[in-house]
């Protein structure tokens, strides 16, 4: 798995030419998302089996028969994935298949060609994909971390590969696009999946995203800040982290998540400075801190860590569930009535994972759901979610 312009096709080709001339595969097969694929990629490509194979070795292409023919005498015969029966009756000793992640029919083109990998001494077959959360990619994935599976995988990223690539070109897409499920998908080559069940998507925070287009710490844009904090029951590596979310209120009544300083293993004083830092950053005229962990000597804290006299320090106390608190604030994302002014990687990992099958799993100590904790107090306190409390501000 690798991203755009990773180098993903010229391996495969360089990995075929190998088994051809030098491994003593006499009949291969290539399969692509569709014919044409085929021929302008894998076979005709910059980097395809013709344009990389030295003169004395080159195959040669008869389109009529989809085949190729090397100086050995060796074969190979082009599929596409649209069509999985065209597999069933050939044999092989060899397969290269590109874009596995972009087949049409991926786990009906796979399975067929695997039955008919069945001659030769070993015969074997090379995957390369940009990954994409498809039926078959997954399964390759599981199987990849499975002792004895057969099956290996290896990652490369598009800077590996940016010596061969335009100059400034992957400078340009990360400063595009840098930390988004694009950037991770397409430039990385991660596999990003969607839990199911869970509360967020992916493509629901890439929705919500939105940029900060000069917007500064207490800009007239904003009607509302606050900073939402959970704060963690332990102290050290193994504890829980601290969540700490900005956020503020849009004139277009708009919520927009401006941070996530979130922290973990500091003492007290020192998340509660974290939490001052953040709010003074941006402006914020309240901190709304969870008090099941601590009542009122998380108030205490954040005063000794030097909270002044102008920035109101909120005692929330959790009385439904996670998941229940959690759920109007997906659908106001749902809604549109969320914006994400910014990349923040690790709460949104932590989004898309939360809820899954829709249960409330017990989380491993270290695991807790911080940050999005910490956004749903957030959120919910600025758009006054339904089932919030009624409140008092003072004058």
């Amino acid at each position: 798995m690798g991203g755009r312009g990773a180098g993903k096709t010229r391996a495969g080709a360089e990995w075929l030419r190998e088994q051809v001339v030098e491994g003593g595969a006499r009949r291969v097969a290539l399969v692509a998302p569709t014919l044409g694929d085929a021929r302008e990629v894998m076979i005709e490509g910059v980097s395809g089996v013709r344009r990389i194979s030295p003169p004395e070795e080159r195959p040669v292409y008869e389109p009529s028969r989809r085949r190729l023919v090397w100086p050995n005498g060796a074969e190979g015969f082009v599929f596409s994935a649209e069509d999985p029966d065209s597999l069933r009756g050939p044999q092989f000793d060899a397969a290269w298949c590109d874009e596995i992640a972009a087949w049409t029919r991926g786990r009906a083109t796979f399975d067929t060609l695997m039955l008919a990998l069945r001659i030769g001494e070993r015969p074997r077959c090379l995957l390369t994909t940009t990954p994409r959360s498809t039926e078959l990619v997954r399964g390759l994935v599981g199987e990849a971390g499975r002792a004895g599976s057969g099956v290996v995988m290896t990652r490369s990223g598009t800077r590996d590969n940016s010596r061969w690539l335009a100059p400034g070109f992957v400078d340009s897409m990360e400063s595009a696009y840098a930390g988004t499920r694009l950037a991770r998908q397409e430039l990385e080559g991660e596999l990003i999946e969607d839990p199911p069940g869970a509360l967020w998507t992916r493509e629901m925070i890439e929705a919500a995203r939105g940029r900060l287009s000069g917007e500064t710490a207490g800009d007239d844009a904003w009607a509302r800040v606050v900073v939402a904090v959970d704060p963690p029951a332990g102290v050290g590596p193994g504890a829980d982290a601290c969540g700490i979310i900005a956020a503020a209120l849009g004139a277009d009544g708009r919520v927009n998540v401006l941070a996530d300083a979130s922290v973990r293993g500091l003492r007290p004083l020192d998340w509660a400075r974290r939490v001052i830092e953040v709010a003074d950053a941006w402006g914020a005229g309240e901190i709304a801190a969870e008090s099941n962990q601590g009542g009122e000597m998380v108030r205490d804290v954040l005063r000794a860590a030097g909270c002044g006299a102008g920035v109101r320090v909120r005692l929330v106390r959790a009385v439904k569930s996670k998941y229940d608190r959690a759920s109007p604030v997906s659908a106001y994302y749902s809604a549109g009535r969320v914006v994400h002014r910014g990349v923040f990687r690790e709460l949104e990992d932590e989004m898309c994972a939360f809820g899954a099958s829709g249960l409330e799993a017990p989380a491993p100590r270290g695991a807790s759901p911080d940050r999005v904790d910490a956004l749903v107090w957030a959120v919910t306190l600025l758009l006054d979610a339904p089932g919030a409390p009624p409140r008092v501000r003072e004058l």
